[in-house]
């Protein structure tokens, strides 16, 4: 047997030291991954919080026909499913940066050999990192100051997170969830947010050059922004396009007529709470939430977070009516009723304030001066302790700034002050849409531009309702056993209320002077001595107490004048009290939120309007017909011969005192929606009813509002007419000929009436 010879001793030696110093290293090396799997190197994400990562979630507001009308955020971020992404989206993103996604396990080997070469050669091309190690690092990001000790742990950190994201989910999931942390540049977290954002359309329906340049973004959201660098965005786009070339995802012919297409950023819209549909909306229910936030606790006790805790809002607006009253709003006001207001003050002395006589400049001046302190730049000034004269100077120096317009902003310059008075010249609105059987607000447009008028004119302002009010004057008559072919004598009260003072009200018209006229005429003709007669024979008080038992909540003064309507009302209080007669009697609080749920999807609160039923059927039956006669042959008749409404229509328009306000509520079986139009100070308004009452004003826009819901047949709205009383009436409907009565001996007679009894 030959005895083993000492080079043979040698290489036994050697080898038995290599597989030690292997084993130790191995052994080493395990024992270090165990150290920082186990966190005593730094803590590491459990297992719990790898199941629900924290990242800041947008709360969503979503309309009744399941669209997104807006968020409130810290970061634009909303989470999609794997299931809602476009494969050129997932294609894009493998083909640039982890081509080997599918067939790793969190870890690329060859990546990292790439990358050690690389930087031992210094060729260095391409970083090691895959999908779901850029997921681990997004989902628990680094710290900003770090030793390069910390950045190494950190980095091994991030390797064995990335291994246990695999385990945990599957590659669809993951790339989902790398999707939904990324930052898009544009204030845009996440692929649903950017797809919003650069194109307006969801994640599902993104094109092959549009996931392209999602995908380049990422690089360097700034760099590569299409918005800021577009030429970058170019390039980096069919660079991006290039890579699914090479790992065929998309064919040579594709690429070729791709790389070609310009950079499309016409649907591009910077997303924030004065953008978008709903501006006003979304503003009101932003207080409403807040509050909801703080009075609906999580489970741990902590309030929710209405930016962070990505609640989703499921809302009674319909997408289409909301888009439908914002357009008849806007088309309206700005092709026919603004200009006309220019025209109607060019050339007038402080225009578009009505002062007159030796006192009407020095009101203009208090006006302007009152609204100057009330402009942030004002507060601003004061808070650095600069004196009211020095602050009118400052507002007298031209500035750059930008300007509503209805064609669209406008950079100019003018002082502070003349923005002020430009500002004034504009006509408000409010339009507020409701179907009366449910509560549910399909429609709520605030203003005519939030980013400029940040004014709400459904729910906060209040003004006077003119004779819109007159309904719960003639609903009170209704209940106390009037009907609408009732006949009062076309003659002027003049009540004496004591200490000589009287009230007379004044009529707009001399039509059928010391006729006996009908209830339903009256109303039609929106006549105030009947109103006046009305409201002498059943007491201000009964009204008062009428109009706050149909939903009204201001306050109202218990005085005579109310009949004419001189008291301030919202435009939501108004339309949830209209719609008691549509809703045969019954009113029903306006509701805005159907449902909310959790991130996840778990209902938190359902909501369920609250109703009572406060006149009998029969009296909204009676008072429908009496406000038919509006639209039939009052003052709503051009929504027959003007905009071409033949169905069933109940309405009443309404016009304030110097023409402040214009209204028009209008009442269909299944729709009830009312309109205000109006300047922002009442001193501002046309200076003759022709152009200034709410059936010039107000009246159109329900009209071309209505039009384009009747004209959409996927909202099913149907032109039926309003049911009957399920018992027969107590009245007589048919009035007869209206004409037939002659009139009262002393057609100028006034009827006086003494009483101090409010």
């Amino acid at each position: 047997m030959p005895v083993p010879s000492a080079n043979n001793a040698q290489v036994k030696k050697y080898l038995k030291g290599f597989w030690v110093t292997y084993l130790i290293l191995v052994g080493l090396t395990l024992l270090f991954f165990i150290c920082v799997a186990f966190g005593l190197f730094g803590k590491m994400p459990s297992f719990e919080e790898l199941e629900n990562p924290k990242s800041n979630l947008a709360t969503e507001v979503i309309s009744s026909d399941g669209k997104l009308l807006g968020k409130y955020y810290i970061e634009n971020r909303s989470n999609t499913h794997y299931q809602e992404l476009s494969p050129n989206v997932i294609n894009a993103l493998i083909a640039t940066e982890d081509a080997r996604f599918e067939d790793h396990s969190g870890i690329d080997a060859i990546a990292i050999f790439r990358v050690f070469w690389g930087v031992a050669s210094g060729s260095s091309k391409g970083g090691g990192s895959t999908i779901t190690q850029q997921l681990a690092k997004n989902l628990f990001p680094r710290k900003q100051d770090r030793s390069f000790i910390q950045t190494v742990l950190i980095k091994f950190k991030e390797w064995i997170t990335a291994v246990k994201l695999e385990r945990n989910y599957s590659k669809d999931e993951i790339l989902a969830m790398y999707l939904n942390t990324v930052d898009f540049g544009s204030q845009s977290y996440g692929i649903k947010s950017a797809a919003k954002t650069y194109f307006n359309k969801e994640p599902a329906q993104v094109s092959v050059e549009e996931a392209a340049m999602l995908i380049g973004i990422l690089k360097a959201p700034t760099w590569f922004s299409p918005v800021r660098n577009p030429a970058r965005a170019f390039e980096r786009r069919n660079t991006v396009m290039h890579q699914m070339l090479k790992y065929d995802y998309i064919t040579a012919a594709e690429f070729d007529s791709l790389k070609l297409l310009p950079v499309d950023m016409t649907n591009y819209r910077l997303q924030d709470h004065t953008t978008g549909i709903a501006t006003y909306f979304r503003e009101y229910l932003r207080m409403v939430l807040a509050e909801w936030c703080t009075q609906n606790p999580k489970e741990d006790g902590t309030p929710y977070n209405l930016y962070r805790d990505g609640l989703k809002v499921y809302t009674t607006i319909n997408y289409k009516m909301q888009e439908y009253a914002e357009a008849a709003m806007l088309e309206y006001l700005g092709r026919e009723l603004q200009p006309a207001f220019f025209k109607h003050w060019k050339g007038i002395p402080n225009a578009p304030f009505a002062f007159e006589g030796d006192m009407a400049k020095k009101e203009t001046d208090n006006l302007m001066m009152s609204a100057m302190r009330r402009t942030d730049r004002y507060l601003h000034y004061k808070t650095r302790g600069i004196s009211d004269a020095q602050i009118l100077q400052e507002f007298k120096v031209p500035t750059k700034m930008k300007v509503f317009s209805y064609r669209g902003e406008i950079d100019t310059v003018m002082t502070p002050l003349d923005s002020i008075r430009y500002y004034k010249f504009y006509l408000q609105s409010g339009i507020m849409s409701m179907d009366p059987l449910t509560g549910y607000v399909k429609a709520y447009v605030g203003g005519i531009n939030y980013r400029f008028f940040q004014y709400d004119h459904v729910k906060l302002s209040k003004r006077q309702v003119g004779s819109t009010f007159k309904p719960f004057l003639y609903t009170l008559a209704m209940q106390e056993g009037e009907s609408p072919c009732s006949r009062y004598p076309n003659v002027q009260p003049v009540i004496d209320l004591g200490n000589g003072e009287v009230w007379a009200p004044e009529n707009a018209s001399d039509e059928r002077l010391g006729q006996q006229v009908t209830l339903k005429w009256a109303l039609a003709n929106s006549n105030n001595w009947i109103s006046g007669q009305l409201i002498r024979k059943y007491s201000p008080k009964a009204v008062v107490a009428m109009a706050h038992k149909m939903g009204v909540t201001s306050d109202i003064p218990v005085v005579y004048s109310i009949a004419l309507g001189s008291c301030d009302i919202s435009l939501y209080e108004m339309v949830g009290a209209m719609s008691v007669f549509a809703n045969k009697g019954v009113y029903i609080e306006p509701s805005f939120i159907t449902r909310i749920e959790d991130k996840n999807g778990n209902v938190l609160q359902t909501f369920n309007a609250k109703s009572q039923e406060v006149i009998s059927e029969e009296t909204a039956y009676l008072m429908i017909q009496l406000m038919k006669g509006v639209v039939e042959i009052g003052t709503g008749v051009r929504l027959r011969y003007k905009y071409g409404f033949d169905n069933p229509i109940a309405g009443k328009t309404g016009t304030t005192q110097n023409q402040s306000d214009g209204w028009f509520m209008g009442i269909t079986p299944d729709l009830v929606t009312g309109v205000w139009v109006g300047c922002e100070d009442r001193a501002a308004h046309f200076r003759s009813i022709t152009l200034g009452q709410g059936a010039n004003m107000a009246l159109p826009i329900w009209g071309l509002y209505m039009q384009r819901v009747y004209g959409d047949p996927g909202l099913h709205y149907s032109k039926r007419d309003f049911d009957s009383p399920k018992k027969p009436l107590s009245v007589d409907l048919d009035c007869g000929d209206e004409n037939a009565p002659g009139p009262v001996k002393g057609t100028k007679k006034k009827q006086v009436i003494d009483t101090d009894e409010f």
